[in-house]
């Protein structure tokens, strides 16, 4: 006799598996904590299988679950694809989303991918730039919607998670050690005046060593110890390096991730947000397993 596996349970072993816990996935899947335990328990017993690995402080996959969630992944984009192709034919156009570059990664990739399932019929526009630039083409009308990197929130904006600022530099350099303090910086960055700010608060000599309109330049002179840079955490390339300034430059502080949409009624526009505050979601840290 034929067994079915339970999609509703492979989705919470996947969301636990991505967020490192229950509680966090309950959170991503709108159900509640014992919910998602029954459901993995259920998991469990019909395939007669551990699945996780509940002995440490944080829930990890047993050799079974790892095997399984290769196999789950692929059957819930195919699930996920179907019911998209079969239930979201009304649904065709564009819908233009603007994100600075320092935030596309990790969490925008996995948006695109749900949101095409999601939609097949629809293309999202992706453009990137600087948060001032964004914050300038939504109001206009030209996205709509955007991620800004901010102190604060404006009107109509909703912060999904803060994220701290770090000092960044070449691997191994030294050029942070010199006075004035060369740094490196774009036109229009938004943490530049800050930085900018946050030395002169603290006595230490800067100047701007390096000016650009274009990234690929200051990631060019900051990787070859010609200055420094500050990004948010988890988003600076593998050629740059934290800089372990023991105390040497002022501490930065948290920067505030805030999504903008304008059509609040577009159950399109409603579905992206979520797909971005879930992606967002998962970045927080993970919290001890239920």
């Amino acid at each position: 006799m034929a067994r079915n596996l339970d999609l509703t349970a492979l989705r919470s072993f996947v969301a636990v598996a991505d967020t490192g816990g229950v509680t966090k996935a309950a959170g991503l899947l709108h159900l509640t904590q014992s919910a998602v335990s029954m459901q993995l328990k259920r998991l469990e017993e019909s395939l007669d299988a551990q699945l996780l690995d509940r002995s440490s402080r944080s829930i990890a996959l047993t050799s079974q679950g790892e095997q399984l969630l290769s196999y789950a992944r692929r059957m819930l984009v195919l699930n996920d694809e179907i019911y998209g192709k079969l239930t979201s034919v009304a649904y065709e156009g564009e819908v233009t989303l603007g994100v600075p570059h320092d935030i596309i990664y990790p969490v925008i990739p996995q948006v695109l991918r749900r949101f095409a399932a999601a939609y097949p019929r629809m293309r999202v526009q992706l453009v990137s730039s600087f948060t001032s630039q964004l914050l300038d083409d939504f109001r206009r009308g030209a996205l709509d919607m955007i991620l800004t990197t901010e102190d604060s929130v404006g009107q109509g904006g909703e912060t999904l998670t803060a994220i701290p600022l770090v000092w960044l530099g070449a691997p191994g350099g030294q050029v942070w050690k010199q006075r004035p303090l060369r740094l490196a910086f774009e036109h229009r960055c938004i943490f530049r005046k800050f930085v900018q700010r946050r030395l002169d608060e603290v006595g230490i000599a800067w100047e701007m060593a390096v000016e650009s309109h274009s990234s690929r330049t200051i990631e060019a002179s900051v990787s070859a110890d010609l200055a420094v840079h500050t990004m948010l955490a988890g988003a600076e390339p593998r050629h740059f390096e934290r800089i372990n300034h023991n105390g040497a430059l002022p501490d930065l502080r948290d920067f505030n991730i805030n999504l903008y949409h304008a059509d609040q009624d577009s159950p399109v526009i409603h579905d992206l947000a979520g797909f971005i505050r879930d992606g967002f979601y998962t970045l927080q840290p993970p919290v001890t397993a239920q």
